[in-house]
């Protein structure tokens, strides 16, 4: 096993409609997106999370099956899971929240165990900034690279803390529409000198079908998404490519912008897996030959050489 992950983020129950077909209950949330995405680098990944008295045993055992540490994931009697609710537009490019019940979230607050207090990489999930900052904190040492996310509500309600939090990861990552609104600039490259200001040392703007932009303070490496034919559910897919990326990172001994971008690369194409089923179904079937073989057809579309 190489170095250890520590995730922290949200264990859920999802009802999804797209223009293909609609659920009405399946496994969702970041944590197992992104420690099913790490799991493909052969990681040793801990999840830190809450679920409530309506969670499945089965679920929890698709996660352990991939040598997912769980012990991490607190169970709620008294409420349920959280639970969220979406739709998606006809080219899927956005959605709508249909319902959202935080039951178990409302008084999620981790504790980082002494075991998990040390790990090499930190991905902190889209969570209230309060609890971010607390995960910070019960860190006892620093990793070696941490990830964050964050969205719209709390960059609208929580910037004080959001601002305390950024200079202390190394990576931001965001969508187009929250890069914009967290710097007040329409402009994305004008939104990442801002962001920059408030002390990140990279920052990766997301901009779903259209592929990401990874900034360093001086630098700037741009990526298009891999193409496919059957998107059917986009849910997770962020948080996919989160988890490529800090896979990637673990087994590497330093981490700088090139290999950064080289792991940008992987969580694409993980992304471009899940976003071919419902819920994390295509991240348990993915092979590392299927990921490999679309990593080269990836790699030839996007070469200036040949024909």
């Amino acid at each position: 096993m190489s170095k250890k992950i520590l995730i922290v983020g949200t264990m859920a129950y999802d009802a999804i409609e797209t223009p293909y077909n609609k659920v009405s209950r399946i496994l969702g949330g970041s944590c197992p997106y992104i420690a099913l995405a790490a799991s493909k680098f052969s990681n040793e990944c801990s999840i830190i999370s809450v679920i409530g008295k309506d969670f499945q045993d089965k679920d929890l055992k698709i996660l352990k099956k991939s040598k997912i540490n769980c012990d991490g994931i607190k169970k709620d009697v008294q409420s349920n899971t959280f639970f969220w609710s979406g739709r998606y537009s006809e080219d899927m490019n956005s959605r709508i929240t249909l319902e959202t019940k935080l039951n178990v979230l409302e008084k999620f607050n981790p504790t980082i165990s002494k075991i998990n207090s040390k790990p090499e990489i930190l991905i902190i999930g889209n969570l209230d900034p309060k609890i971010q900052l607390d995960i910070l904190n019960q860190i006892k040492s620093r990793p070696k690279f941490i990830l964050l996310d964050t969205m719209n509500i709390w960059i609208q309600n929580f910037r004080n803390i959001l601002e305390k939090i950024i200079p202390n990861v190394d990576l931001l990552s965001l969508n187009d529409e929250e890069a914009r609104l967290l710097s007040g600039e329409n402009s994305l490259l004008k939104a990442a000198e801002k962001i920059f200001k408030m002390g990140i040392k990279y920052l990766i703007i997301k901009k779903g079908e259209h592929g990401c932009m990874f900034f360093s303070k001086n630098k700037l490496f741009i990526i298009p998404s891999y193409p496919t034919k059957k998107t059917k559910d986009p849910t997770g897919a962020g948080d996919t490519f989160a988890g490529g990326i800090a896979g990637f990172l673990a087994n590497q001994n330093i981490v700088n912008f090139k290999t950064i971008k080289q792991s940008i690369l992987y969580g694409t194409i993980l992304a471009s897996f899940t976003v071919e089923s419902f819920g994390i179904q295509s991240l348990l079937d993915v092979t590392k030959f299927d990921i490999n073989e679309r990593l080269n057809h990836f790699k030839s579309l996007t070469s200036l050489n040949g024909d």
